[in-house]
């Protein structure tokens, strides 16, 4: 009979510890632990990190990318409910692995249509989540469940209550979930945050930030399904529709971002990057907005939200603003982009060190590694799930105020909609048979 005692201090394993996370074997143990260090090594192959990537569209292909440029992982597994694309991805990461070692291709990576399948594997330690939003939740718990740790694509959920679900699995599980929001890997949005953070342009007046805008939902007429394409399970838990290749398409364009039903179009694409970044450095990880005013209500210019301590941030689509997001405090102004775009006005601020007792944010210059580090340390990365969800959260609720026209209150400690039960009855979507979170 197999025992259902723990690990003995003398025979814990990577795995184990990957698996079961630190404060689970410490908790298991009456006498001190020493972990030897090649549990935590980068150099042996069998210290290699196993991922699976679920959902082999346009962003799995970026971190394909870099993961198998990565000697610290070794992505073992791809899935996508359409086999061509999985196919796809699966000869492209094999060829990759070949090249290194021969200059042929390699083998041992395996192909799944059913994400359940792919997670039965007890050899993968991570997963990459890489999945149209309306399937995140689903996948990325069930990861969790499997004694995964997840790497989630942003916004990290669909709707508000899948976040916290997503949050007390990971804490009850003792997994490490990373959101997808690399921004907070770049120096540039970390020293802006950083200098706002330190009030070093005084107290802040206003936010604005720029997303863009999608193309109108087209109307599209009934195509027949490819084949190999399980177009059912790519609906998921959202309503039935009729197939068409202009909505299952991940192009950044439109695509399938275009519709409600599986994002939350501009808000839940860029605005999941930017509103994560004025989160941070407004310090707001743990909180949020406390009213959501859609544009065009009572005259109102800008879609905005608004802190409690009165702290606006505008939705400013102009597309000859100087950058994606701007600070603009009673002493001076914050400009920060992607391309490590930053500039400020004193402009010495740009480049002025920060003094050891000033906040310093957490460092991370590798969105990825970072997610490697915090497997390995079992500590929480830089975009935590609940930092995620918090972010996620700020999205949502846009959406809804703008789909009821009128301003939403919340409260982001009780994480409810407040005096307003048509807008709080969006803080969840119904889930189409057999598709339960």
């Amino acid at each position: 009979m197999p025992s259902s005692l723990p690990p003995s201090p003398g025979h814990l394993t990577r795995r184990t510890i990957l698996q079961r996370g630190l404060t689970g074997i410490f908790a298991s143990a009456l006498a001190p632990n020493f972990l030897p260090a090649s549990l935590f090594g980068k150099t042996a192959p069998s210290n290699r990190i196993t991922v699976g990537m679920i959902g082999n569209g346009l962003i799995c292909s970026a971190h394909v990318g870099t993961l198998t440029g990565n000697s610290d992982c070794r992505i073992i597994a791809v899935c996508d409910v359409a086999r061509s694309k999985a196919q796809k991805m699966r000869d492209r990461v094999e060829r990759a692995y070949g090249d290194k070692a021969s200059g042929t291709a390699a083998r041992g990576v395996d192909l799944f249509t059913r994400h359940e399948e792919l997670l039965a594997r007890d050899d993968i330690d991570a997963v990459f989540v890489c999945t149209p939003d309306h399937w995140h939740a689903a996948v990325a718990k069930a990861a969790m469940l499997a004694g995964k740790d997840v790497y989630c694509e942003k916004p990290l959920t669909l709707t508000i209550r899948e976040g916290r679900v997503l949050v007390n699995t990971a804490r009850r599980h003792g997994r490490i979930l990373q959101t997808g929001t690399q921004q907070r890997s770049n120096r540039s949005f970390r020293h802006a945050a950083e200098l706002v953070r330190n009030g070093l342009i005084g107290d802040i007046r206003v936010v604005r930030t720029r997303l863009g805008e999608f193309p109108p939902v087209p109307a599209l007429p009934e195509e027949p399904v490819p084949a190999g394409f399980d177009y059912d399970r790519w609906l998921g838990p959202t309503p039935w529709r009729p197939y068409n290749e202009k909505r299952v398409l991940g192009n950044y364009g439109g695509g399938w971002r275009c519709f409600y039903e599986y994002g939350g179009r501009k808000n839940g694409d860029w605005g999941a990057h930017h509103f994560d970044i004025i989160q941070w450095a407004l310090g707001m990880d743990d909180s949020g907005p406390v009213e959501f005013i859609p544009k065009g209500y009572q005259g109102t210019p800008y879609q905005t939200h608004v802190y409690a301590n009165g702290i606006r941030v505008e939705r400013n689509d102009d597309p000859n603003s100087k950058a994606m997001i701007e600070f603009v405090g009673s002493k001076g102004t914050v400009w920060v982009s992607r391309n490590d775009f930053l500039e400020t006005d004193p402009p010495a601020l740009a480049t002025r060190p920060l003094r050891p007792d000033e906040v310093h944010l957490y460092v991370s210059d590798d969105h990825e590694a970072d997610f490697f580090s915090a497997m390995r340390t079992r500590q929480r990365p830089i975009a935590d799930v609940e930092i995620g969800h918090r972010s996620a959260t700020t999205c949502h609720l846009n959406v809804i105020a703008e789909h009821v026209g009128r301003p939403v209150r919340w409260d982001p400690r009780a994480e409810e909609i407040i005096g307003d039960p048509v807008a709080a009855r969006l803080l969840d979507r119904p889930r189409r048979a057999p598709y339960a979170l």
